[in-house]
C-alpha cells in the first residue's frame, strides 16, 4: 500500500508520526479516544529476542487493521557480550488509526529489558512518555556493564517519564516452572512474557500468535506450551494486577483502506516478489547470483523460497563469481540479478563494465549500509549514489532507480526489469538497510495491472547480406538479444572493444568514439519512457522544494505537510529515476526559489542535481546510520523562512542534540 499521512500535524495530538501517549496525562491532555498513533520501542539484549517480539507485535497490528512502520535497529556483531551497550537490539513500530509514513520519532512506549538497553533508548523517549523496564535485569553486574554508577530505577534521573518497573524475569520463571525447563531455557520465554503485556495494553488478540508458536516449535511441544504460557501470563498481568498510575488499556480503531487482500511485507521481501514479477512479464527465466552480505542476503534468502515462478539461485563463493554467473545467465537468455550492499557492490564493479560493454541486461540490487568498507553493517545510510551513477573505470553509464519504501521497493524492481530487458542494460536497483529491514502494510495488487514487456530475441539474420550483426542498433540505440545456439546466428562477445554493428575487435580511435557515444545516448534515452517527474505535495513553484530519493520519502513528506499546514510555501518533490534523470526535473526545480536536499549522506544526489542543471541545492546530511526524524526536517525547513540559520556556507547540518522537537499545541 503506497502510504501518504493525513494532514493531521501536531497541533492536535491527533495523527502524527510521532505518536500520541497512550498514559493518563494532564487534565487537558485529550482522551485515549482521539489517539490515532503510537510508537512503541523494544529494546533488550541481542539474545532477547527483540526483532522476534516486534515482528510478532507486528503481524498483530496489522491483524488488527492498523497502519503501520516499523524499523528494526540492531548490532552489527554476531553476538555481542551480554549486557553490554553495544549488544542493544531494538525494534520500533509507530501504528495508528491514520495512515502512516514513518516509523515515528520519540517512542511513546519503551520496553527496555536491561541497563544497557534503557541506557541506550530513554533518551529517545518523549518526555511524559511510558519506560517498562524488567528489575530483575538490574543487578550490580549489569549496570556496571551499562556504566551506570547508581540504579536509575532508584536515583530518581527517570522522573520526567512514567515508570513501571518489575521483576519480568521472576514472572516469567514462575509462568513456565511447570514444564520443567531449565533457567537459561525459561528466561528465553520472557519476551513472550513482555509481548503478552503489549498486547493487552493494545488490545490484540493472542490467538493468531499462539497458532505461530505452535507451528514454529511443533518438534517440541513443551517449548511451544512454555513460550504460550509465558506469553498468557503477561496478558493476564495486564488484565489482573489493577496497577495505579501510567499502565492501562488502549484500543486503536483500524485505518480506513481501500477493500482488498492486504498484507505486511519487507523491503527485501517487495524487491524479492518485484523481481519474479519482473522476469514473468518479460517472458524470462530468472537467475539470481548472490554472495551474503548484510543487509543485502535477505533478498536471496527469500528468492530461494520462489523455485516454481521459474528462479535458479546460486549462492556464490564471493561477489565476483554472484555477478560474472548472472551475466553468463543473461548472455544465455535469461534476466541476470545479483544483489549485495556497497562493499560488494565495489567488488563487482569490473563486472558492471563488462555488462555495459557486452550490452546485456542485468539487475543489480544494491541494499545500502553506512560507511565506506566494513562501516555500519547493520545501519541505514544512502551513501552509494556517486558508486551507483558516476562509479566504474571507464565512461559506463548505466541507469538506476531507487525505492522510497518498502511497498515502493515492488514496483522498482519491476521498473528494473523493465528498462534491463527493453535497453539490454544493466541497471542498479538502490535500497537500503532501513527499507529492507522495515516492514508496512501492503495492497496486494492485481497482476492484470502491469503492462507486460516481452524479451525480444533475435531469430534470423538481421543484414540484407545474411550476416549477423549483434551489435546493431535499433532507433533507441538498443542491441539485439541473441541467445547462443540459435541457427545461424553464431556471433563473438567480449569486453574489449568492438566495431560497430559486427562486434568485432576493433579498438581504434574513431570506433571507440562512436560507440561510448551511442552507449551513452542509449541510457539518456531511458529518459524518454520514465514518467514525468511530479509534485509529491504542494504547488509546482514557490519559495521551497524540499527534493528527496530514496528511503528518505515518510519523514520528508510528514514534515512538508506540517509545515504547509503553519501556511509554509514549501513543497514535496520525490526522484525515483536517479539516473537518467527525468526530462523535465530541471525546469521543475528551476520553479523554485531554494532547493533545500535532504540525504542520508554528505550531499550526493545536491551534487548530481547541480551537474545537471546548474542549481544551487542545499544538502541536509546526516551520516548518523539512523534515518531522518521529522523534527529534524522541520527544523531545516524552518530556516528558509524564519532566517535562524546562516546559510553562506551554503549547507544545512543535522545535529541531532540541538534540534528541537516539535512543539505540541494543547487543545
Amino acid at each position: 500500500m503506497a502510504t501518504v499521512l493525513s494532514d493531521q500535524g501536531p497541533s492536535n495530538q491527533k495523527a502524527s508520526d510521532q505518536g500520541a501517549s497512550p498514559q493518563n496525562g494532564p487534565p487537558n491532555d485529550p482522551p485515549s479516544d482521539l489517539v490515532e498513533a503510537v510508537v512503541v520501542r523494544f529494546a533488550g539484549d541481542s539474545g532477547d529476542g527483540m526483532q522476534l517480539t516486534g515482528g510478532q507485535f507486528t503481524l498483530s497490528t496489522a491483524l488488527a487493521g492498523n497502519d503501520l512502520a516499523t524499523f528494526p535497529d540492531f548490532p552489527a556483531e554476531i553476538r555481542a557480550p551480554q549486557g553490554t551497550l553495544f549488544g542493544v537490539s531494538a525494534f520500533q513500530i509507530n501504528f495508528g488509526s491514520s495512515e502512516i509514513t514513518t516509523a515515528g520519532d520519540a517512542p511513546d512506549v519503551l520496553v527496555a529489558m536491561n541497563p544497557a538497553a534503557l541506557k541506550t533508548n530513554i533518551h529517545a523517549l518523549k518526555p511524559g512518555g511510558l519506560v517498562i523496564i524488567d528489575t530483575g535485569e538490574f543487578n550490580k553486574r549489569n549496570l556496571e556493564k551499562a556504566k551506570y554508577e547508581t540504579d536509575p530505577v532508584e536515583d530518581g534521573s527517570l522522573a520526567k517519564w512514567d515508570v513501571l518497573a518489575f521483576d519480568i524475569s521472576a514472572l516469567t520463571l514462575e509462568a513456565v516452572k511447570p514444564f520443567g525447563l531449565g533457567n537459561k531455557e525459561s528466561l528465553r520465554c520472557k519476551n513472550m512474557w513482555t509481548l503478552g503485556l503489549a498486547l493487552w495494553m493494545f488490545d490484540r488478540d493472542r490467538q493468531p500468535l499462539v497458532d505461530w508458536l505452535n507451528a514454529k516449535f511443533a518438534k517440541n511441544p513443551v517449548l511451544a506450551d512454555a513460550n504460550v504460557a509465558a506469553l498468557n501470563a503477561g496478558h493476564a498481568y495486564g488484565e489482573t494486577a489493577e496497577l495505579a498510575g501510567p499502565l492501562r488499556k488502549l484500543h486503536i480503531d483500524p485505518v480506513p483502506t481501500e477493500p482488498g487482500l492486504y498484507r505486511t511485507i519487507t523491503g527485501a521481501e517487495a524487491i524479492s516478489l518485484g523481481l519474479v514479477a519482473g522476469a514473468q512479464l518479460a517472458g524470462l527465466s530468472m537467475f539470481f547470483g548472490g554472495y551474503p552480505i548484510t543487509p543485502a542476503s535477505a533478498v536471496l534468502h527469500n528468492l530461494v523460497k520462489m523455485k516454481e515462478f521459474g528462479v535458479t539461485t546460486f549462492q556464490a563463493e564471493d561477489e565476483i563469481a554472484a555477478i560474472c554467473a548472472a551475466i553468463g545467465a543473461s548472455y544465455a537468455g535469461q534476466l541476470g540479478v545479483t544483489s549485495s550492499s556497497g562493499p560488494g557492490l565495489a567488488l563487482k564493479g569490473e563486472a558492471m563494465g563488462l555488462a555495459i560493454m557486452t550490452e546485456l541486461p542485468l539487475v543489480i540490487v544494491n541494499s545500502q549500509r553506512g560507511g565506506p568498507s566494513t562501516g555500519l553493517p547493520t545501519k541505514t545510510e544512502q551513501s552509494d549514489l556517486y558508486q551507483a551513477v558516476y562509479g566504474r573505470n571507464g565512461d559506463a553509464p548505466l541507469p538506476v532507480v531507487a525505492a522510497r519504501s518498502p511497498a515502493d521497493a515492488f514496483e522498482c524492481a519491476i521498473e528494473a526489469c523493465r528498462i534491463a530487458t527493453q535497453y539490454m542494460t544493466p541497471v542498479i536497483l538502490l535500497t537500503d538497510g532501513y527499507i529492507g529491514n522495515a516492514s508496512e502494510p501492503w495492497k496486494v495488487p492485481d497482476p492484470a495491472t502491469f503492462a507486460p514487456f516481452p524479451a525480444q530475441f533475435l531469430q534470423e539474420s538481421n543484414d540484407p547480406e545474411g550476416k549477423v550483426l549483434p551489435y546493431k542498433r535499433d532507433e533507441r540505440g538498443v542491441r539485439p538479444w541473441i541467445r547462443p545456439g540459435t541457427p545461424g546466428l553464431m556471433h563473438r562477445i567480449g569486453g574489449i572493444e568492438k566495431a560497430l554493428d559486427t562486434g568485432n575487435i576493433d579498438y581504434a580511435p574513431d570506433v571507440h568514439q562512436q560507440q561510448t557515444d551511442a552507449r551513452k545516448a542509449k541510457i539518456d534515452g531511458v529518459a524518454k519512457t520514465i514518467p514525468p517527474q511530479d509534485v509529491c505535495l504542494g504547488n509546482v513553484s514557490g519559495k521551497l522544494v524540499v527534493v528527496g530519493w530514496g528511503s528518505t520519502f515518510g519523514p520528508i513528506h510528514q514534515a512538508v505537510r506540517r509545515a504547509r499546514k503553519k501556511g509554509l510555501d514549501v513543497s514535496h518533490v520525490h526522484v525515483r529515476h536517479v539516473w537518467p534523470l527525468p526530462a523535465n526535473l530541471g525546469e521543475l526545480l528551476a520553479g523554485f526559489d531554494n532547493v533545500l536536499v535532504p540525504e542520508m549522506n554528505t550531499g550526493q544526489f545536491k551534487t548530481v542535481l547541480r551537474d545537471q542543471f546548474l542549481i544551487d541545492a542545499v544538502p541536509l546530511a546526516k551520516t548518523s546510520g539512523q534515518p531522518f526524524a521529522i523534527a529534524e526536517l522541520e527544523a531545516a525547513i524552518g530556516t528558509f523562512f524564519d532566517g535562524i540559520a546562516d546559510n553562506e556556507g551554503g549547507e544545512v547540518s543535522v545535529n541531532e542534540t540541538q534540534l528541537p522537537a516539535p512543539e505540541v499545541e494543547k487543545p
